[in-house]
């Protein structure tokens, strides 16, 4: 395709195109092992957009992709056309229906998000997939997503009730339920619409059609099930069955994986809310297959979801720091957990449902521990199971859990037996496999752990897919419950469903898309399924040397690689958590954690240059990352995408040298030294107007007062008065040193009226030179501080700080950077923000309320994203919780968005605003002005001020003013 149609494509567009090789790059994934570049990557923003794209695609012989969030794992949304995403501008919740409980939306609405608007009006979406704060509706209609909570409320194909759409030869279309005679009239139709009602007609009304394809698809009873499209639907409903349910498209079009039409509004059926009060029991097993035996007995209760982790997914969560606190009911080390939930809108009847169902379990001997969970538990323990997809990429090294017989289905009644043999094909492989999901629908995320990189796993990757999907056709199964059949699985739905039906398919998709545009090659004439992997099998693994140090990875190349494209970093603010904020304010897939991973993955492993580092197209991707560090610890893979970044401007910069801008930023510590020294001069607003224009710093911003203060001799003041034999280490880095000099005069104070007796290290944390990628002068920094910290800071003297980017930089980037390992591990044991250190003192009774007046304060609390990633906000929280009459609330907010220099930066700075404005801003300017706001980040501070007009205290400074002295 030449550029100059692509750029006659974009002009007609009012939404973007782009065909640069970044964008290229970073949809040529999803969360499958596939890897294509597409074409070109369209962001339409109407219909109109979409028409267009689909006349240029007929006429060049091209083809294009729909793809929401990206998260299919079966390969539905890598192609090698335009890949069509709606996710930024379909994104509207069109009308709700409140008294027929239904709604209308656009295809790029999220799943999670949906539920939160219709929550008021008492009724959700039901279809719940472990994606759900992410994955959108369009994706959920196009792999038939089910979930959880499938044995209650169904799967998407039972909630679709309309579906707006435009056909291949771009006319708008509308598919809903018909009556007899309304069928008949489309089939009189002279359009592409009636082409379609006729060739339906005529394949399902044949002579013994029905029984053929009875016979040959699953069973009736497995409800998740997506092999092929879904003509057994059909034959369920008039003109092909007597006296049965009206005809409606849409059930063919669910799981169609938009290879039929391309859906532009959808009509969902609502369900009431669930009962308000739950109960989970999760049962304990010591074996998967005591695990799958008790899956038909607890299934005779009324549950809600039946649920299954096995030992392997556990294990992945105990080195997740944001899920180590939901494995808080895990008892012992069992080898698979069942996790059973049931609701009633009555409380002492739910109780006798509890009851009932350990009985069975006790009667069963299978399960060793079957604790009961409520409340937030349960949502706490969903959590956990959720994240296992992610978590799966923690495997360290390039062995992984492979998706391929992962959504297979069967019958209840099958499922132990299945497992049995599938259990024995395993282990004929040598495989220890992954259990884990909806075992209650009889769906289990079965995945082989191979080496892609490999052409010897490469082989095993299509025999084993093979040997399952002879057994999963034995037992008359699915080979895809909810993941749909994309390119992974496509070759096998011909053995699955036998040769006349699949012929049959093929005639459908000829005829909704004779050119064959849409999506080609998924579920119908799809290529082998061990062609076109992310990883070339037997590559030369590429050897890059790197300053930080990644063998935790076994290299940066495998660090990037840990994001399998799960795409958790593309839910939205309305979410819980702080990743990733520049995805929240621009919602481009260019500013996500995934992008970043897979740009930085694809250039360091296909680039020529002998700096793979130097590529313009990384500098772009990872532009609007500001290092937040969210990704670190929310990211089910722990992808750090910080660490990434300053590695790669270390990297860059060898060929690229910085501007003055960021030369200054990086040195700052260095000028504010020198300017504290004439800190009249410094904050003088000629300076500042002089400073902004040689640097480039937006105008709207105020700079930092530079400020100076004599430390020791405050301290020496102090101990004057009164010496302890409790020692403490402060740490006064060098935000406090220049920029925050009273928040250490309260450190002192705060710290000494409490017993402590306080000596201090001064040293500068390198934090300015690591945001900017000088990482050589960061080394020399992290390796002086712990060379004079080594033999002084130990359990009994720990070293406390007060910039949550300073000292957790001893606790994450050191441990990096420092030559010193044992040593470094050593400091970082014993580093603790200030907030950390008197929430531990507190609970080991050292501190009381009684330390503190009774002065009544009302406080709005923001953490910085570096505590909420490498430590938590609940220290903080609990300290400002002991003065008497405080009350205190959590801001639920992401990152403030200025992030140290970034939100100085002009070309940043609507961005830094933009995110400031989701969430933190409005909730500050909606606290009584008599309300405190506490942050203890200095840029957060500042972004408060900037942003609202309002001053923020450091959560010290409000302690010591209460304290009593």
């Amino acid at each position: 395709m030449s550029k100059n149609s692509l750029d006659t494509l974009a002009e007609k567009l009012s939404g973007d195109l782009f065909f640069d090789n970044l964008h290229r790059t970073i949809y040529a994934t999803d969360a499958s092992v596939y890897r294509e570049l597409p074409l070109a990557v369209a962001y339409p923003k109407n219909t109109e957009d979409i028409k267009k794209i689909i006349a240029y695609c007929n006429e060049n012989k091209a083809s294009l992709i729909p793809r929401t969030a990206g998260t299919s794992l079966a390969g539905q949304c890598v192609g090698d056309g335009i890949v069509v995403d709606v996710s930024k501008n379909f994104t509207k919740i069109v009308s709700l229906d409140k008294e027929d409980k239904t709604v209308t939306v656009e295809p790029g609405v999220i799943r999670d998000e949906l539920n939160l608007y219709l929550e008021e009006h008492g009724v959700f979406f039901g279809p719940n997939t472990s994606t759900s704060n992410r994955c959108m509706i369009g994706g959920m209609v196009g792999n038939n997503s089910s979930g959880t909570t499938s044995i209650k409320y169904g799967v998407t194909r039972d909630k679709v009730l309309e579906i707006e759409g435009i056909l291949s030869d771009g006319s708008e279309v509308v598919f809903k339920e018909i009556s007899s005679e309304e069928f008949q009239q489309k089939l009189k139709l002279d359009n592409l619409e009636g082409e379609i009602y006729r060739n339906i007609y005529k394949e399902l009304k044949a002579e013994g059609i029905k029984e053929q394809v009875i016979q040959n698809f699953p069973k009736p009873e497995i409800h998740r099930r997506n092999t092929g499209y879904a003509i057994d639907e059909l034959l369920k409903l008039t003109p092909f069955t007597e006296n049965e349910g009206r005809f409606n498209m849409c059930k063919l079009l669910s799981g169609s994986e938009g290879t039929l039409v391309f859906k532009t509004k959808i009509k969902l059926q609502l369900d009431e809310l669930m009962p308000a009060h739950a109960v989970m029991i999760a049962a304990h097993y010591k074996s998967v297959s005591d695990c799958c035996a008790s899956v038909h007995p607890v299934m005779q209760h009324d549950l809600y979801s039946c649920e299954m982790m096995d030992k392997v997914i556990l294990d992945c969560t105990k080195n997740n720091k944001s899920q180590l606190p939901n494995r808080f009911f895990i008892e012992g080390d069992p080898e698979a957990i069942l996790m059973l939930e049931l609701r009633d809108e009555n409380k002492e009847a739910l109780e006798l449902k509890k009851q009932a169902l350990i009985r069975t379990l006790d009667d069963s001997g299978l399960s060793y521990a079957n604790p009961a969970l409520y409340g937030t538990e349960i949502n706490q323990a969903a959590e956990l199971r959720k994240a296992g997809l992610g978590l799966l990429g923690n495997i360290v090294g390039d062995k992984k859990a492979v998706a391929c017989i992962e959504d297979t289905a069967v019958s209840i009644d099958d499922l132990s037996n299945y497992i049995t043999e599938f259990s024995a094909i395993m282990e004929s492989y040598q495989q220890k496999a992954v259990y884990y999901a909806h075992a209650g629908a009889g769906e289990l995320h079965l995945r082989p752990i191979l080496d892609l990189k490999k052409s010897e796993d490469v082989a095993l990757f299509r025999q084993i897919t093979t040997d399952v999907a002879h057994l999963v056709k034995k037992y008359g199964g699915s080979m895809s419950g909810e993941h749909g059949d994309g390119r992974v699985r496509a070759e096998f739905v011909e053995m699955m469903i036998g040769s006349e039906n699949y012929n049959m398919l093929k005639r459908i998709k000829h005829t909704f898309d004779p050119n064959n545009i849409f999506n080609p090659g998924k579920i119908v004439d799809s290529a082998p399924m061990d062609t076109s992997l992310r990883y070339k099998p037997n590559r030369q693994e590429p050897e890059i040397e790197t300053l930080l140090d990644f063998s935790d990875s076994l290299g940066i190349v495998r660090a990037a690689e840990k994001c399998n494209g799960s795409g958790d970093c593309r839910k939205t603010h309305l979410s819980s958590g702080a990743m990733c904020p520049s995805y929240h304010a621009t919602k481009n897939e260019k500013d996500t954690t995934r992008a970043r991973a897979n740009a930085l993955r694809e250039y360091l492993t296909v680039s020529e240059k002998k700096n793979k580092f130097n590529n313009e197209e990384l500098k772009q991707v990872f532009d609007l990352c500001i290092s937040c560090k969210a990704c670190s610890s929310e990211c089910p893979s722990n992808v750090d995408v910080a660490t990434l970044k300053t590695e790669f401007l270390y990297q860059y910069y060898k060929d690229n040298p910085p501007s003055l801008r960021d030369k200054a930023f990086a040195y700052n510590t260095e000028l504010n030294k020198w300017a504290s020294k004439f800190s009249f001069v410094a904050n003088s607003s000629f300076s500042g107007k002089i400073i902004k224009n040689i640097l480039g710093i937006a105008p709207e911003r105020h700079l930092p007062k530079i400020e100076s203060f004599n430390f020791n001799k405050e301290i020496q003041t102090i101990k004057n008065k009164k010496v302890t034999d409790k020692k403490v280490l402060l740490y006064i880095d060098e935000f406090t040193q220049y920029l925050d000099t009273t928040v250490g005069k309260d450190a002192i104070e705060l710290l000494t009226a409490l017993g402590y007796d306080v000596s201090l290290f001064y040293g500068e944390s390198g934090r300015t030179f690591i945001s900017k990628g000088f990482l050589g002068q960061a080394q020399k920094l992290a390796n002086k501080n712990t060379e004079k910290l080594k033999d002084l800071v130990n359990s009994d003297f720990p070293i406390l700080g007060i910039e949550p980017s300073a000292i957790l930089s001893f606790r994450d980037e050191y441990l990096r950077m420092v030559n010193d390992k044992e040593s470094v591990k050593k400091l970082a044991l014993n580093s603790f923000l200030v907030e950390e250190f008197l929430s531990e003192e507190i609970k080991k009774g050292n501190i009381s309320t009684e330390m503190f007046s009774e002065e009544s304060k009302t406080i709005k609390y923001h953490a910085h994203c570096h505590q909420k990633s490498q430590s938590n906000t609940k220290v903080t929280f609990d300290i400002l919780n002991l003065p008497k009459n405080f009350s205190v609330t959590m801001i639920n907010a992401g990152c403030c968005g200025m992030a140290g220099s970034f939100g100085y930066e002009k070309e940043h700075y609507a961005t830094s605003m933009a995110i400031g404005e989701l969430r933190l801003f409005p909730a500050v300017r909606k606290a009584p002005s008599d309300t405190i706001i506490v942050a203890n980040g200095t840029s957060c501070r500042h972004q408060i001020k900037d942003g609202t007009a309002r001053d923020a205290a450091h959560p010290i400074t409000l302690l010591n003013s209460v304290v009593k002295k």
